[in-house]
């Protein structure tokens, strides 16, 4: 059997061993890492294989963004449905009083005019987007999108659906910054809902408020709805402000410390509206040194001996 080769294939011919194939491609994928890291040299093959790569990347990704997408469709279409729900329930529950609101309005006026007092200011403004809050970390205050071209003026108030958010306290050609109620150079005089006593409501410039000046014995409530008195020629009456959260009474002090929280929401952003400003208030009348027995003003005077 001398004529059969017994040399092995070509395919089981051994190479190199496997431990100097493998330092030969460390060395190269170090060299590489180098080079791409000191020259950028491997820039344009990289964003070449991402041309590549990124539609395979989104079609693989494809089946889980529909199903995520189709998740959350369901999610928002069930709680869409909730919502829809609760605000017919709303609606139901609040029918009486909306059917019967028209008529109120109405006795309303009949009686103003029947004993002769003055009707109520209107409420009426225009709605601004808040652009961003201002720079000072130790103030309250927010930048809105309108300012003299929209014809505002310094010390309109502006609310939202819920109640007082602040007033302009500087206009710029094209928007306007308002101070927050809970800023602490801010204060707002308010009445107490419950028992009609009216104070003063200051800001502390953390969020929160405190309803001052009120004795320490004084018919305050955790609860009580503190809403605009009117009594400044800057807020119209009646339009919520905050709602008593905490009431510290001491004996030794005079004056109870009654912490609140503000009703509408001041610290996010989104729309509210700047009302017109309010008409001014009647000047006082003018102080009598001294009154007669028919009630007419009588001028105290010496008289000249001749």
């Amino acid at each position: 059997m001398a004529g059969i080769d017994h040399a092995p294939p070509p395919f089981f011919k051994r190479g190199p061993a496997p431990l100097a194939l493998l330092t030969f491609y460390i060395a190269i994928s170090l060299a590489v890492f180098f080079v791409d890291l000191r020259m950028r040299s491997l820039d344009l093959l990289r964003q070449s294989l991402s041309l590549v790569v990124d539609p395979v990347q989104r079609a693989a990704q494809a089946p889980g963004s529909l199903v995520d997408l189709a998740a959350g469709y369901l999610q928002g279409l069930q709680a869409l449905q909730e919502e829809n729900r609760e605000l017919k329930h709303a609606k139901l529950n609040t029918a009486p009083d909306l059917q019967r609101l028209a008529q109120l309005e109405s006795e309303n006026e009949r009686l103003r005019k029947l004993l002769a007092v003055k009707e109520r200011e209107q409420a009426k403004g225009q709605v601004a987007q808040i652009l961003y809050t201002a720079r000072d970390p130790f103030s309250r205050k927010v930048i809105v999108d309108k300012g003299q071209q929209s014809q505002i003026v310094a010390g309109q108030p502006a609310i939202d659906e819920a109640g007082v958010v602040g007033q302009v306290t500087r206009v710029f050609p094209f928007s306007a910054e308002i101070t927050l109620i809970t800023d602490k150079d801010q204060a707002v005089p308010v009445q107490i809902v419950r028992n009609g006593q009216r104070s003063v409501v200051f800001g502390l410039g953390n969020g929160q408020l405190e309803l001052r000046y009120m004795p320490a014995n004084a018919d305050v409530q955790e609860g009580d709805l503190l809403v605009t008195s009117g009594l400044d020629s800057i807020y119209l009456p009646g339009f919520p402000v905050a709602k008593v959260v905490h009431i510290e009474r001491d004996s030794a002090y005079s004056f109870a410390r009654i912490f609140c929280a503000p009703i509408a929401a001041v610290e996010n952003f989104g729309e509210l509206m700047i009302l017109d400003p309010r008409q001014p208030l009647p000047p006082p009348p003018p102080e009598s040194k001294g009154r007669g027995n028919s009630g007419e003003v009588v001028n105290v005077r010496s008289k000249k001996k001749r």
